[in-house]
Formats: C-alpha cells, sequence, structure tokens
C-alpha cells in the first residue's frame, strides 16, 4: 500500500528520486520494474509497480474495441504506458512527452494512492487541491453513492 505526499524535484535529465521509503518495497514487488503513464482522468501521470499493472493490462484488454470510451482508455494508457528500472540511485526518467502531458517541469508532487502513485506538477496540484478542499464543506453539492457510507 503506498501512502504518502512528497514534493520532489526532476534533475535536468528529467529524473525523479523515488523517496526512500518506497524503495525497499518497491524492489520487492517488481525488482524495481514500474510502469509510467498517462492518467486519462486528470493532468497527471499514474506510476505502477509492474505486477500492479499487469492487472490493470489485463483489465483493459477485456475492455471492447467497438466501445468508444474503452477503446481510448486502452489507447491512452496502453499507448502511453512506459517501461521505468529503478537506477542504481533509486531514480526514473519521466519521458518528455509524459512530463509534457502533466505539465510537470521541475517540481513533482507525488501522491500514493494505494497500489499506484499519482505524479503531478507542483502548481498544478496546489491549485486543484485548494479547489477541491473548498468544496468538502459545500453543503450544496450531493455526495456521490460510494461517499455516501464512508465513514471516516
Amino acid at each position: 500500500m503506498f501512502r504518502g505526499c512528497t514534493k520532489l524535484s526532476l534533475d535536468d535529465k528529467g529524473r525523479m528520486a523515488v523517496p526512500s521509503r518506497y524503495r525497499d518495497r518497491l524492489v520487492g514487488l517488481s525488482d524495481g520494474a514500474l510502469i509510467l503513464t498517462l492518467n486519462p482522468l486528470d493532468q497527471s501521470l499514474w506510476l505502477y509497480p509492474l505486477p500492479e499493472w499487469e492487472i490493470i493490462e489485463t483489465k483493459l484488454a477485456a475492455l471492447s474495441d467497438f466501445e468508444k470510451q474503452g477503446r481510448r482508455a486502452k489507447q491512452m494508457m496502453r499507448g502511453y504506458a512506459t517501461d521505468c528500472q529503478l537506477d542504481g540511485q533509486g531514480r526514473i526518467l519521466l519521458p518528455t512527452e509524459l512530463r509534457e502531458y502533466s505539465g510537470i517541469t521541475k517540481h513533482v508532487m507525488l501522491l500514493g494512492q494505494g497500489n499506484k502513485f499519482e505524479l503531478w506538477d507542483e502548481g498544478t496540484w496546489q491549485k486543484l487541491r485548494k479547489e477541491w478542499l473548498s468544496e468538502v464543506g459545500n453543503e450544496s453539492a450531493e455526495p456521490a453513492d460510494s461517499l455516501k457510507s464512508l465513514s471516516l
């Protein structure tokens, strides 16, 4: 389970150092083999340990090519999926195309999301987080059915 939020910086080559608190687990899960792809729902990236990605890829393969949303999900997520390997210093390279999609330039927010990580441009994340937090107390917004029974 990956959780927590960490601010990181890219080096001049576009590499990001994965925090040490996650490295041992990633090496144990996948020998440091990761898949980086775009998040088709937000302007961010998803980073999966290879075994978790293989589960997602199986689910994507089950989607019909004749159904537009399923086809688009496959095209975007599989089409942009990039193999990454933790190097000796625990870094991964974020490809230029994925950095451009997500708007990541120098500062990255790494968010643990259970079976994966989300990577956000820091400025984009700060802006959206502020918007989302301002909506929390908005009583006129009806919560989604999946949230109605959630007790925190």
